[in-house]
């Protein structure tokens, strides 16, 4: 069975794909390009007007619903069953999702099914006569790891959040799209093809402060231009902000911070939507841990720092005076707590 389609499992949170979720649609459209091969998007619910048009933005020429499928997100092994069911009927193809709580949840729960082919955080895609090459950053993201498909059968991939961009090239085809739907089994059946299957009976957002840095959305980092009472007044700003605070390596020798807050080469690499620096000069140790953020944002009161040129916004100031107004500004904001 020789690989056939694309398939984008899409989330529809509030009705209609997040930045993310659009990120995965025009890495579909890349992607089914590059390999010359159809592609549709997998959803658990039904469209509403802007989401149909969102898809048709986004070049998609095909989408299934799985047909109440919704219903199942809080009992994983039942909706693998479901998604499973569905892509069965295909007869060879590469399903794809992204590297969030559902993918890394649903990504090994279908491959097990499909007795199909697992790579996780795919971050490059490239074709030879040898097969599709997958690669992604192992080992800390210190070593990029290649593997190569031989296109038969089944394969199940999670593309970082961080690698996927919300961005609609002008070269994505803008076809009429096509819903139609797939009707899973009756919930009895499933049920009993998953017995013993686990419920999620709650979600806890995960708190900046403690989340792991590579996990983090947005990103606060002191760098050695802070002096102990500028850190401690950004650590406020974190806390009232609901973002993660982030150090370099001087700052982390001075003992404010511990290790698991460092950003940089010989600490966290990291890919947040938004990384602001607070004194950070840009020490390629430390750049080469951010090159990945999404948007960095510079704050430095010399205009030659090599962060500037690293950065996508980047302003000429002193910390010792921008942190005292943000965190007064933020403190009337929200009464002080968070």
């Amino acid at each position: 069975m020789e690989a056939n389609e694309l398939f984008f499992v899409t989330e529809l949170p509030a009705g209609c794909p997040d930045r993310m979720g659009q990120g995965l649609l025009s890495y579909g459209a890349r992607l089914s390009k590059m390999l010359d091969i159809s592609w549709r998007s997998l959803v658990f619910s039904d469209l509403d007007q802007d989401a149909q048009q969102m898809f048709t933005d986004y070049g998609v020429p095909e989408v299934t619903i799985l047909k109440d499928a919704e219903q199942y997100l809080d009992t994983p092994q039942i909706l693998g069953t479901v998604l499973a069911g569905f892509v069965v009927e295909q007869k060879g193809g590469i399903i794809a999702f992204a590297h969030n709580d559902l993918g890394c949840t649903l990504a090994p729960l279908l491959a097990a099914h499909l007795d199909a082919a697992l790579v996780t955080e795919v971050n490059a895609v490239s074709c030879s006569d040898q097969g599709l090459h997958l690669s992604r950053r192992v080992m800390g993201r210190r070593i990029d790891e290649t593997r190569i498909w031989n296109q038969l059968g089944f394969l199940v991939i999670t593309v970082p959040v961080s690698a996927l961009s919300p961005v609609s090239l002008p070269t994505d085809a803008k076809a009429s799209l096509r819903i139609n739907e797939y009707i899973p089994p009756a919930e009895t059946e499933l049920i009993e093809s998953a017995p013993n299957s686990s419920v999620i009976v709650e979600r806890i957002p995960s708190d900046p402060q403690t989340v792991d840095l590579t996990d983090a959305e947005v990103i606060f980092c002191a760098g050695k231009g802070c002096n102990n009472a500028d850190f401690e007044k950004l650590r406020e700003l974190c806390r009232l902000l609901g973002t993660s605070l982030g150090v370099t390596r001087p700052v982390y020798d001075l003992g404010w911070a511990d290790f698991d807050r460092m950003v940089g080469q010989t600490g966290r690499y990291v890919k947040p939507r938004l990384y602001v620096t607070f004194g950070v000069s840009g020490s390629m140790h430390h750049v080469g841990g951010i090159q990945d953020a999404q948007q960095i944002v510079a704050i430095n009161s010399d205009a030659k720092a090599p962060i500037f040129p690293n950065a996508d916004q980047g302003f000429v100031a002193d910390v010792q005076e921008i942190l005292p107004r943000l965190l007064e500004k933020v403190r009337t904001g929200t009464g002080g707590n968070k």
